[in-house]
């Protein structure tokens, strides 16, 4: 949504601009819990306009969750990695060995976001905020957790047991979805990996990473996931009593939910519906 669309669908909505400071009271009456752990996922498109920007966003989350709370959004960068499966867009076959040797490694404190949006890529540039060493599944954290979640994230199985999403349910985080659907939602990545009877195929996986301040072309197992069914798991997880509280932030819905419930959800929803 451009700038002036922006204006114009808040103007149509009867709203004033978004601020920090009613953001932050939107968050708060939504449920955000000051002192604890919350993952975003934002569309900054939806809110409508907000002065100040992706800024504005993060210092209102910032004060929501408070000095003692600890800020999570996915820092996913999708282009650091071998190029042969990519299909948005894809590369062609003569192109990938120049790909594998010439990709710049991947630098937890310079290397963008990819299709992350404003709200996330903003947050991972934010002062005192941490970065996940994986080079394609990466989380960004900032608070008193940050490195309990972020500090060990394994090449191998990059969003399962051994990733900050486990440590995130350890720790019982909150998701907050911001004009998102559960389809955009990471948690479920961790369902998938313990969900039994679901065929997740194995794949191996490329990234140039620096080792021993070297850049290395480096190959590690994953799973291929599927996720074009999260969203319908999201919303038959929202029809169940307390599952998910659900409110205006700006102009987007906003919607909060226990990480753990709607992963030990998810689990059971694949087994039942996403049979091998």
């Amino acid at each position: 949504m451009s700038e002036s669309d922006a204006i114009q669908a808040s103007v149509e909505a009867g709203r004033l601009p978004s601020t920090v400071e009613s953001l932050t009271r939107e968050f708060q009456a939504l449920g955000v819990p000051p002192g604890g752990v919350l993952i975003v996922h934002a569309a900054m498109s939806k809110l409508g306009y907000v002065i100040g920007g992706a800024q504005a966003v993060v210092e209102a989350l910032l004060a929501a969750v408070g000095p003692e709370g600890t800020l999570v959004m996915p820092a996913f960068s999708g282009d650091r990695g071998d190029p042969a499966p990519w299909e948005n867009p894809p590369v062609p076959e003569a192109w990938w060995d120049l790909f594998r040797s010439s990709m710049p490694a991947y630098d937890p404190h310079g290397t963008p976001t990819r299709m992350m949006g404003a709200v996330a890529e903003t947050f991972r540039g934010w002062s005192g905020t941490r970065r996940s060493a994986h080079p394609s599944s990466s989380i960004a954290a900032r608070g008193p957790q940050a490195e309990a979640i972020v500090g060990q994230h394994p090449l191998a199985h990059g969003m399962g047991e051994s990733s900050p999403l486990a440590r995130l349910y350890e720790l019982d985080a909150q998701v907050l979805l911001l004009g998102v659907t559960h389809g955009n939602n990471s948690s479920l990545h961790l369902s998938e990996h313990r969900a039994q009877g679901i065929v997740l195929e194995p794949i191996t996986e490329g990234a140039p990473v620096r080792v021993d301040g070297e850049r290395r072309w480096v190959r590690y197992p994953d799973v291929q996931s599927f996720g074009e069914d999260f969203e319908a798991l999201g919303e038959a997880f929202a029809m169940e009593p307390g599952g998910e509280r659900s409110g205006e932030v700006g102009l987007a819905r906003a919607r909060l939910c226990s990480q753990r419930a709607v992963v030990d959800f998810g689990v059971k929803w694949l087994e039942t519906h996403r049979r091998a």
